[in-house]
């Protein structure tokens, strides 16, 4: 594992937003168990946290013909916006705007439901922070290709590798780029109590 995966693989424990409890399990918002809880949004509340995610995504993207970045509110602010961020005072620099899709369209105002800085044929990627089934992620892919915008890849910080999430998003004809697996959190050494 690369340097920056096995930081960011700790970073998971050492914010308490990796759980493991073979045992119980936790439910997910499925309805499903899992016996793994990932929690993103703890994780992307610490900056040592973020600045990894971002340069992870930044070296797993540079390479990517892309314009701006978003995803499904509220989990995929923090993290296009960090990504942005970091890429704007990289090297070499990019940039690349950010939106975030609503869970529905906002019934006053201008009732949109994607906001931010974007416009038809702009190439786009979709972020996520977790990959279970998929269906966050290809809802926001929905309604980002239904905004006219080219989404042919999409950024998770962590793929589950449960009910067959990568599968899905390929199906879609999407390049699925996941920072971390299941596999690296459960090996990654857990934090002294």
């Amino acid at each position: 594992m690369l340097p920056l995966k096995i930081e960011l693989a700790k970073a998971f424990h050492e914010t308490q937003s990796f759980k493991w409890d073979p045992t119980t399990g936790f439910t997910l918002a499925s309805g499903l168990k899992s016996p793994f809880y990932v929690d993103c949004r703890s994780l992307m509340a610490h900056p040592g946290s973020r600045c990894l995610v971002a340069g992870l995504a930044y070296e797993s993207l540079r390479s990517v013909e892309l314009d701006c970045l978003g995803g499904l509110e509220i989990g995929a602010i923090s993290i296009a916006t960090s990504i942005s961020d970091f890429a704007f005072v990289a090297q070499p620099k990019r940039t690349w705007r950010t939106f975030v899709v609503r869970k529905q369209a906002k019934d006053h105002g201008l009732g949109k439901l994607i906001e931010g800085s974007f416009q038809p044929g702009d190439r786009a990627v979709i972020v996520d922070d977790v990959l279970t089934s998929g269906g966050s992620l290809l809802k926001a892919v929905a309604a980002a290709r239904g905004a006219g915008l080219a989404v042919t890849h999409a950024l998770v910080i962590v793929d589950r590798k449960e009910q067959d999430g990568r599968r899905k998003v390929e199906a879609e004809g999407l390049t699925l780029v996941s920072l971390l697996t299941i596999d690296d959190l459960t090996s990654a050494p857990p934090t002294p109590s």
